[in-house]
């Protein structure tokens, strides 16, 4: 299920949000000190104000679309051995490629709640949606 802007979600499980404190300058808190937790319980609803799809592609993916569209432009013209290689690089990165189509895109959000907290930066999969 891909959110879109404005749809009314709610939280699928209860979700614990935990930060640590920023020092500064004239703080003695020592860095990476724990602020506390907020529970937020499954079944609050809200509001989502943005959608993001990000690239989720890593070095692998990019050389096999890369090299998938090499061969598909001129492989019918390349010497037989220069194609039996770049078949060879394809069929290497061929696994990540699979792997990267059956992960889907990352889809984050924004929802702001009816009690008034926004949630920032989450996967999709934390909502559901009627």
């Amino acid at each position: 299920m891909t959110l879109t802007e404005g749809r009314r979600v709610r939280l699928a499980d209860d979700t614990t949000l935990i930060d640590s404190l920023a020092p500064t300058d004239d703080s003695p808190t020592p860095p990476g000190a724990f602020a506390g937790s907020l529970l937020l319980a499954a079944g609050t609803e809200g509001t989502v104000e943005e959608v993001v799809e990000h690239l989720d592609e890593g070095a692998g993916v990019r050389e096999y679309r890369r090299l998938t569209s090499l061969l598909d432009s001129f492989g019918r013209d390349m010497p037989t051995e220069s194609k039996r290689r770049l078949e060879e690089q394809i069929a290497d990165l061929e696994p990540e490629w699979i792997a990267h189509q059956r992960r889907g895109p990352l889809v984050t959000v924004r929802v702001r709640f009816d009690n008034g907290f926004v949630l920032d930066g989450v996967r999709q999969e934390l909502f559901t949606s009627d």
